[in-house]
């Protein structure tokens, strides 16, 4: 048999080896997009998200007319952000600068990607803004289509709290009609992860939307019984802080039939790990380094 002819075998053994036993629906997650290489939240990382060939992660939050926006924070971030005129924003500042009390208009014009942020000293450095999360998945679905990749998949998380009912967001059942609807408008319901570290919103889709995923994100010291026990239903997915996590955490999860899926993995030898664990997926900011 020619040495050519092995190696075509050979091929064909090993791709059929990782489709049957599963290794192709490992879920690698960029967080917030993969902030580490792009400014966070933004349309900018979603593409290159979509370049990469991950799970476009991403928070929402609420501008003033009730928007679906697409920010980890419910204030302007001082950390990565400046005003239109491109002067700094204080700490002090920024508290006045709650994006439930701006109209869109006024949050669009603060740049959320020239300002060097020191914790991810590599990310690309360019002008950017807060987007409303229909655009958001207006561009990217278009992007992928230019580019012919896979429709992308998304797991986008409800920033909400008890605390911040109607003051820094809407109410849970509110926060989960306005997202819900824009989710289904744009025809990707069935690429779609809900996520959340309020039970209330998963409960919330777990019921009016029983076939969509859902995610618990923990991160805590209590156990995964404890953890569990604050829902009414099993969730597809277990979310921890990867430093929370364990062999016997994830065969425990498996067996109650819920994915594991950690946050936010960013060292090599961290994600070598916590993949020698067994779990379904990785959140990172660095999605190349998966």
């Amino acid at each position: 048999m020619k040495l050519s002819r092995v190696f075509s075998m050979l091929g064909v053994a090993v791709t059929t080896f990782f489709v049957v036993y599963g290794q192709t629906s490992f879920d690698k997650e960029g967080h917030r997009g993969g902030r580490g290489l792009m400014p966070e939240n933004t349309i900018s990382s979603m593409k290159n998200a979509v370049d990469l060939g991950v799970t476009l992660e991403m928070d929402i939050s609420f501008s003033k007319e009730k928007l679906p926006i697409v920010s980890h924070d419910q204030f302007i971030n001082p950390r990565f952000s400046l005003k239109p005129n491109g002067d700094t924003i204080t700490n002090q500042e920024a508290r006045s600068y709650r994006l439930y009390g701006m109209p869109y208009a006024e949050i669009r014009k603060i740049d959320v990607g020239s300002k060097f942020y020191p914790l991810f000293p590599q990310q690309k450095k360019i002008k950017e803004h807060i987007p409303v999360l229909a655009d958001l998945i207006d561009s990217v679905e278009a992007y992928a289509k230019q580019k012919g990749a896979k429709p992308p998949h998304y797991n986008i998380e409800t920033k909400t709290s008890p605390k911040g009912d109607n003051v820094e967001h809407p109410a849970p059942q509110e926060f989960v009609d306005l997202l819900m609807a824009v989710i289904i408008k744009k025809g990707i319901l069935d690429r779609v992860i809900i996520q959340s570290f309020d039970p209330r919103t998963l409960e919330i889709v777990h019921k009016q939307y029983p076939k969509v995923p859902t995610a618990w994100l923990v991160s805590n010291k209590k156990s995964l019984k404890e953890n569990l026990s604050s829902l009414s239903f099993k969730p597809t997915i277990y979310s921890p802080d990867f430093k929370m996590l364990d062999k016997q955490m994830v065969d425990e999860c498996h067996t109650s039939g819920i994915k594991v899926l950690p946050w936010t993995v960013n060292n090599a030898d961290d994600i070598t790990r916590i993949k020698a664990l067994g779990v379904d997926g990785i959140i990172t900011d660095y999605p190349d380094r998966l």
